[in-house]
């Protein structure tokens, strides 16, 4: 079993965006209302709004394969591109996505180590997340990972507000 990693592009774009609309669906659409997904799906996961996402300087997406099978993707933002003001010394873990069929495979781990190498790269001291607080699988994955709880923000799924636990694992 090979996992490999592969930065995206703009190239990648509709491939990011299947992958992306897939996952959140998966993940998410038993406790949504249809009409809440469907209004977030059409605002996050639009080919311009991956677009602009990929075009940022702060921000970078990868690929997961497992042999040539894409299983997932990682994307991190730096600086500006945190989605909450955190300090110089921080990388945002903004999404970690895995299809349903590969999860279980150790995949999420290897991305969440990619990130960990991107932050030492860039000479980060901690990296952060949100995660719903009603996505228990997550928590305890990265509560297992090293991470604790140190905030938490609201997250608009439509128009209901929902409210992401911010966990934080320091590196140094």
């Amino acid at each position: 079993m090979t996992v490999r990693i592969k930065k995206c592009n703009l190239e990648d774009l509709k491939t990011l965006q299947g992958i992306s609309i897939e996952t959140f669906n998966d993940t998410f659409k038993d406790q949504n209302s249809p009409e809440n997904m469907k209004t977030y799906l059409e605002m996050a996961f639009t080919l311009k709004q991956l677009a602009i996402e990929l075009s940022n300087v702060s921000s970078q997406f990868f690929f997961a394969y497992l042999n040539k099978d894409l299983t997932g993707y990682l994307k991190i933002n730096i600086s500006d591109a945190q989605t909450e003001k955190m300090d110089d010394k921080s990388l945002e873990i903004e999404r970690i996505y895995i299809r349903k069929e590969f999860q279980k495979y150790g995949i999420g781990k290897f991305l969440l180590n990619k990130a960990i190498e991107m932050a030492m790269e860039h000479d980060k001291q901690k990296i952060w997340l949100g995660v719903w607080e009603k996505n228990d699988n997550a928590i305890a994955f990265y509560k297992k990972m090293g991470f604790v709880q140190t905030g938490a923000h609201s997250f608009y799924m439509g128009n209901e507000e929902q409210i992401d636990l911010i966990m934080t694992k320091t590196l140094v």
